[in-house]
């Protein structure tokens, strides 16, 4: 028996060779491998003694030879494969125990040229994989060190099943499936290919199984984008809590988007992916006081995001209810002392929390059949806000329509926010007409914080206005300034109502539907 061995990951592969040599298996290597089994003391012949031709190309053709592969793909019960393998005077190859070129982790690295990158293609490594999978009845083909063993344990007992040998095959096709997908994907964004081809494919690598999806009787697993997280949810970090589950990163996502358009301290707090409560502050310990203010009842169970370390005061006030989860840049000493004395409670670091998913990612939906994708939506307005009304907001109006615009941008349509003082007050969200967002948000403030609150406030509508009906009850609620896309043929009749009342409105000429 022989195995072909050539590995950029070397994990374990001193030890594995060692074994397979002690259970009478010739090892064949090439390169930094032939190099490191050499000097392990292990009798390895060289990949050029098989194939009789020198590696050449600085490296790139190596195992690309009919010694090679006939030696893989030949079918062990086919009398005529075997015949040809004797009058070809070529041995058969029954192991490859190959991993490829480190591709994502030459993307990866800061300022690396493209040449460099293309250097980082594996050639010959697919190939052999590819070969030894298809054959998979008569050879066994590991791409992951954590299958050492499992084959091991089988040769041991005379030789390695059928079984474990297309599951190793099924193993290789799913990896060089995902590895092709990321060259793909590189090169595509680097030589300005459509964003939109006509075939797509996407990587993503597991971070880790659920312990269960969006209801229990549903599996689930969390998986992230290959290339960098800065920023981004996969990258938390958690100090205390049990396993986050499906919903507690779905939620956590929806408040993590929202935070990022702030620059000024500012809590965020989520339920089922809806903002319930968010609010700015001269510092997060005012800012968490005042979003919790906005919806005491919603909040508990619920995610708080922050986007300033949480210090002890802001964590005594949080120690009061249960929460799900906090996630801020860091804690205190001080405040991870207070908080986790409280069990269940999840406490989650993420660095640069403020950056934003880049240009290039895609927003994917599932739908049946198939999938949904479009850009991320990182914009927030349209160009310059127009007011559309004969009285002009005032600064702080002005201050406020753009702090709640904020808010319904993450609030499921039909969306509407209120908002005063940097501070959300009622928000009403995925109604099926835009008047009961508006008398949802409208009732919850005044009900809340009360009626006086609300008056003086400011509405934002993440979509235009079909009818003067919102404009009418905003009216009736005190409501002084409007934000909205516009872009409804009965514009106008908004308008006049608006005038009519002296509210003031401006429109943003972009809408931002989140169903």
């Amino acid at each position: 028996m022989r195995a072909l061995i050539s590995v950029s990951d070397k994990t374990g592969i001193v030890d594995f060779a060692k074994k397979l040599s002690s259970l009478g298996v010739d090892i064949i290597s090439t390169g930094g491998t032939f190099k490191v089994l050499k000097e392990a003391g292990l009798d390895v012949i060289n990949i050029s003694d098989v194939t009789g031709f020198p590696e050449c190309l600085d490296g790139r053709v190596k195992t690309l030879h009919p010694n090679i592969h006939a030696g893989l793909l030949a079918i062990r019960d086919n009398k005529e494969h075997m015949a040809q393998l004797k009058e070809l005077n070529v041995d058969t190859i029954d192991f490859v125990v190959v991993n490829l070129y480190p591709f994502k982790q030459t993307i990866m690295k800061p300022g690396v040229s493209l040449e460099e990158c293309i250097e980082n293609i594996d050639i010959g490594g697919p190939t052999m994989l590819r070969a030894a999978a298809k054959n998979y009845q008569d050879v066994s083909v590991i791409i992951d060190p954590a299958d050492y063993d499992k084959v091991l344990s089988e040769l041991e007992n005379g030789k390695v099943s059928k079984e474990t040998n297309f599951y190793l095959a099924a193993k290789v096709f799913n990896h060089t499936a995902y590895y092709d997908s990321m060259i793909a994907n590189y090169l595509r964004d680097k030589a300005g290919l459509p964003k939109y081809p006509d075939t797509l494919s996407m990587t993503f690598e597991k971070v880790q199984d659920m312990r269960y999806g969006e209801n229990p009787h549903q599996s689930a697993a969390f998986y992230k984008e290959v290339g960098t997280n800065e920023g981004m949810l996969t990258s938390l970090k958690q100090l205390h809590g049990k396993e986050l589950s499906f919903n507690n990163i779905n939620d956590t996502h929806g408040a993590l988007e929202l935070l990022k358009e702030y620059e000024e301290p500012t809590v965020v707090a989520c339920k089922h992916s809806n903002p319930c409560g968010v609010a700015s502050g001269k510092d997060i310990h005012e800012a968490y006081v005042k979003a919790y203010s906005t919806d005491p009842t919603s909040i508990f169970g619920g995610i708080v995001c922050a986007n300033r370390p949480i210090d002890k005061a802001t964590a005594e006030e949080i120690s009061k209810i249960f929460l799900e989860i906090v996630l801020a840049p860091s804690f205190d000493e001080d405040a991870l002392e207070i908080l986790t004395q409280k069990k269940n409670i999840r406490l989650l670091t993420l660095d640069n929390i403020s950056k934003k998913q880049p240009s290039t990612a895609f927003d994917v939906k599932k739908v049946s059949g198939g999938i949904l994708v479009q850009d991320i939506d990182n914009e927030l307005l349209g160009g310059e806000l127009n007011c559309v009304t004969d009285r002009k907001p005032t600064e702080k109006e002005m201050e406020d329509l753009l702090f709640t615009w904020k808010i319904v941008k993450y609030t499921k349509s039909n969306g509407i926010a209120i908002g005063k003082d940097l501070q959300s007050v009622g928000i009403g969200p995925g109604q099926v007409n835009r008047i009961w967002a508006t008398e949802q948000a409208i009732d919850h403030g005044q009900k809340q914080l009360g009626e006086d609150f609300v008056k003086g406030a400011v509405l934002a509508s993440d979509a235009f206005f079909p009818f003067s009906d919102c404009v009418e009850a905003a009216h009736k609620a005190g409501i002084t300034a409007i934000i909205q896309p516009g872009g409804s043929v009965r514009d106008q009749e908004s308008i006049d109502a608006c005038n009519k009342y002296g509210i003031a409105m401006v429109f943003t000429g972009m809408r931002h539907f989140r169903h």
